[in-house]
């Protein structure tokens, strides 16, 4: 009876030293999982532990990393290929227009009859609207490659705003719109990036033109959330979902617009750590910023 309790004292202080160094093995294995599951690594997971379903366990996860690093590398290279190919096309696309544009002038100088006239100032309208897609792509192109070019400062949210209703109000006119507009009494200054909050309420903007139906109302909040707001007929529940993507466009309004406006109001937002939220309710257009 006597050996047979040391046996099982044995064998018992053996299954804890086994269960205690597979748990160390799994804990090491866990925090290197962390480290190397990084997408900027090459390495992969290293094991100490001589059990085989702990080695096992090593090589599954290596399997996964590798895939899941092959995939965002396809990834990477693709997103930085259409990238290129957009600010390549933009570039290229420039010299043209600016070229088409010069003879236009030159042909508006020249005697012409009424119905030359419309034609040319077709071509014109068709010229400016090119010119407007054009920069809009380059654009993209140059902002989704993650480069900030100024430093954050003391931004009076209801100042921008205001300037930018000035500029647009006239725009708002030549649609039939009359703006309601109700800004915050209260000085709302945040440290933010001038240019994408400038930018951000210019995308508003035009987006309103774009799809309002004849009204437009604007909020600035005193905890800084700005909200337009706008009926829209166009729009349905799922155009809603889809504003912040890429490229995304109503269908009737695709041959006017590139998609990009909004997108480039969710890229800079988040940038700034700010969030964007549209929803569509009772035919009504919101979408909310919040500084």
């Amino acid at each position: 009876m006597k050996y047979l309790l040391i046996i099982c004292l044995i064998i018992i202080v053996f299954l804890i030293m086994k269960i205690a160094a597979m748990k160390l093995s799994l804990r090491e294995l866990s925090e290197d999982y962390e480290e190397k599951a990084s997408l900027h690594t090459n390495t992969v997971l290293s094991v100490s532990s001589r059990d085989k379903d702990v080695r096992r366990l090593a090589i599954v996860l290596n399997r996964t990393i590798v895939k899941l690093r092959d995939s965002y590398n396809k990834y990477e290279n693709g997103d930085h290929d259409i990238r290129t190919a957009i600010t390549n096309i933009s570039h290229d696309l420039r010299t043209p227009l600016t070229a088409i544009s010069g003879y236009l002038e030159l042909a508006n100088r020249q005697d012409k009859s009424p119905e030359m006239e419309k034609y040319l100032e077709i071509i014109s309208g068709r010229v400016d609207h090119m010119k407007k897609l054009t920069e809009e792509l380059f654009e993209y192109s140059i902002i989704t490659g993650g480069e900030i070019t100024e430093e954050k400062q003391d931004v009076n949210i209801g100042r921008v705003l205001e300037d930018c209703i000035m500029n647009y109000y006239p725009a708002l006119k030549a649609r039939g719109i009359e703006p309601d507009i109700n800004i915050s009494e209260e000085k709302i200054v945040r440290r933010l990036y001038p240019t994408y909050v400038e930018r951000i309420m210019n995308n508003l903007f035009s987006n309103a033109i774009k799809y309002s139906d004849g009204d437009l109302k604007i909020t600035l909040t005193d905890d800084a959330r700005l909200m337009f707001c706008n009926s829209s007929a166009k729009l349905s529940t799922v155009d809603v979902h889809k504003l912040f993507d890429r490229f995304f466009t109503v269908e009737n309004a695709r041959s006017n617009s590139t998609g990009l406006g909004l997108s480039i109001v969710k890229i800079f937002a988040e940038r700034m750590n700010c969030s964007v939220k549209a929803d569509y309710e009772d035919g009504k257009l919101i979408i909310e910023v919040n500084f």
